[in-house]
């Protein structure tokens, strides 16, 4: 038997529900194998079709989603036509869900895990492949980042395609410069502030409730692909006046380490999961 492997095809932008740290957004990268006998063509699948059919199998059913636990105690799932209801109990409070059916992915698992998610994706993915592909191997793992990283949750209802799913979301790092001078210690502030967060816009607030002692938001709103609505506790949450892009996230970042380092040039390369971003600058002038 033989087998081909192609590293890092893809890159997974997805949120997922944790029992302890809740809406959680993350990125990992995608290693493949696929082993076989080979075809008519002395190949076990061709490299093109391993990156374009592949490729889309495995961005199609867990990019830009929101992966549900289903086996955990904590999750309760609800359907109503083409639309789900998640519900689900974690230790910083009840996370609700509804969205379209096509922005959530239930997983057959206690938890959602490199280990557990990747033999749910390879027996999708070896039903959609020809006969002679016996084998599939998948390696799910997050980028090694030396420096400061947070993890956020969004959703984009402007947006065209996928973004504007309601909860997912990005691992991603963050570099701060001060007059052009590196510093990894506002780095690490402001990774702090936004771990595991949901980055919302004002306007998509609609109210705020007290469940089990603890405050939450509800945030709503129509897209292309359908309704969608989103709750948790309200110290999960970042609100911003603007979209949640990239391009304004690092701007609104700029903005607010300026204000802490008055007479300074911030520059701010924000992250949006792999290998892409914004840059923004901003300096408030000193008092007086």
């Amino acid at each position: 038997m033989q087998a081909l492997f192609v590293n890092q095809l893809t890159t997974l932008d997805f949120s997922y529900l944790c029992p302890t740290r809740g809406l959680v957004g993350e990125t990992w990268l995608v290693d493949v194998v696929l082993g076989g006998e080979l075809d008519h063509q002395g190949m076990v699948f061709d490299f093109g079709h391993v990156k374009k059919q592949v490729k889309a199998l495995l961005d199609s059913l867990s990019d830009h989603r929101l992966l549900v636990p289903l086996n955990a105690e904590a999750t309760s799932i609800t359907h109503n036509k083409d639309q789900l209801v998640v519900s689900f109990k974690s230790r910083r409070g009840v996370i609700t869900c509804s969205a379209p059916a096509q922005a959530v992915l239930l997983v057959d698992a206690e938890a959602i895990t490199p280990e557990l998610l990747t033999p749910f994706l390879e027996d999708a993915i070896q039903q959609e492949l020809p006969d002679n592909v016996t084998r599939v191997e998948l390696r799910l793992y997050p980028e090694e980042i030396g420096g400061a990283y947070y993890h956020y949750s969004h959703g984009l209802k402007k947006h065209d395609g996928d973004c504007q799913r309601i909860a997912h979301g990005h691992r991603s790092q963050i570099r701060v410069f001060v007059d052009e001078q590196r510093d990894q210690a506002l780095e690490a502030w402001w990774a702090a502030k936004w771990r595991d967060i949901y980055v919302a816009t004002k306007e998509d607030l609609k109210d705020s409730f007290t469940d089990n002692n603890l405050d939450h938001y509800r945030f709503s709103y129509t897209a292309k692909q359908g309704y969608f609505e989103l709750s948790l506790p309200s110290a999960h949450c970042y609100i911003i006046d603007t979209d949640s892009t990239v391009e304004l996230l690092a701007s609104h970042i700029a903005r607010s380490l300026a204000e802490r380092k008055p007479g300074k040039t911030i520059r701010v390369v924000a992250f949006e999961g792999l290998n892409k971003g914004a840059i923004a600058m901003h300096s408030e002038p000193l008092a007086g």
